[in-house]
């Protein structure tokens, strides 16, 4: 079985990182760049950061704070928020991230996603997408843009799946529902959508502690979890994830020491 991915989200707000609940009463909890540094040494397989006010205020990424970033981390890095043109994408890269995630310039412009795969490649190009339960939608979840503030008319399965004939490589999905609770993942969502669709897909909200963890990444059949509070707060460190999640069955990378 492959490896599972642990994956430490930093939402970015005004340059400093921001943690809230269901998109609501974000708090300063601290300096980007040395958050992403700690992460790194406690042995997270992947870091994302999402300047979650970008697309809402409509400007580009932060390229200065995303260098300063990668410039303490070497493990793949993935940065969300304002990227809406291709050249947008490619200072991104050229700023020091690995991957792109696309979410409200996407659904504004689909094709960004087949333009962006088309020159820097599919694993490039990930696919972010904010969903909330909805009865009025075919499989129960609406897709949300503009940091789970509007919401749109997208189904959640119908959009992931056209996202993947577009050229993403990699989706992340965050519940909107479980955002930040951490009373555990939204399971159904995560199981349904990688049932349908043949990218890795990234489990996102909800995480509270590691069983949550192993419980998306086995029964929900998702290739990565990301987390935030979990680590954010103190309660765990990377390496004390990985320790649990390898008890209980999940194959996890363990750092070197």
């Amino acid at each position: 079985m492959l490896k599972k991915r642990i994956i430490v989200c930093l939402d970015v707000k005004d340059g400093r990182t921001t943690k809230g609940v269901k998109f609501l009463d974000n708090v300063d909890i601290g300096d980007p760049v040395e958050m992403a540094a700690e992460y790194y040494r406690q042995g997270v397989d992947e870091l994302v950061f999402y300047d979650i006010m970008a697309s809402a205020r409509d400007r580009g990424p932060t390229l200065d704070l995303i260098s300063r970033v990668a410039s303490k981390v070497f493990i793949p890095f993935c940065v969300g928020g304002g990227i809406s043109t291709v050249e947008d994408i490619r200072n991104t890269i050229l700023a020091g991230a690995e991957k792109v995630s696309l979410n409200s310039p996407a659904v504004r412009n689909p094709s960004l996603i087949t333009e962006g795969a088309a020159i820097f490649g599919n694993q490039c190009i990930v696919l972010g997408m904010d969903a909330k339960r909805d009865s009025a939608m075919k499989s129960g979840y609406r897709v949300y843009v503009n940091g789970g503030r509007v919401a749109t008319e997208l189904d959640a399965l119908e959009w992931a799946i056209r996202a993947e004939s577009l050229g993403a490589g990699e989706i992340v999905l965050n519940s909107i529902d479980a955002d930040g609770t951490r009373e555990g993942y939204e399971i159904p969502l995560t199981r349904m959508i990688s049932g349908h669709v043949g990218i890795p897909v990234v489990a996102s909200g909800g995480a509270g502690t590691p069983e949550h963890m192993a419980d998306v990444l086995l029964e929900g059949k998702a290739d990565a979890a990301l987390i935030a509070s979990m680590v954010h707060s103190g309660d765990y460190t990377v390496g004390s994830i990985k320790g649990r999640l390898g008890e209980l069955g999940v194959p996890v990378r363990i750092p070197k020491v």
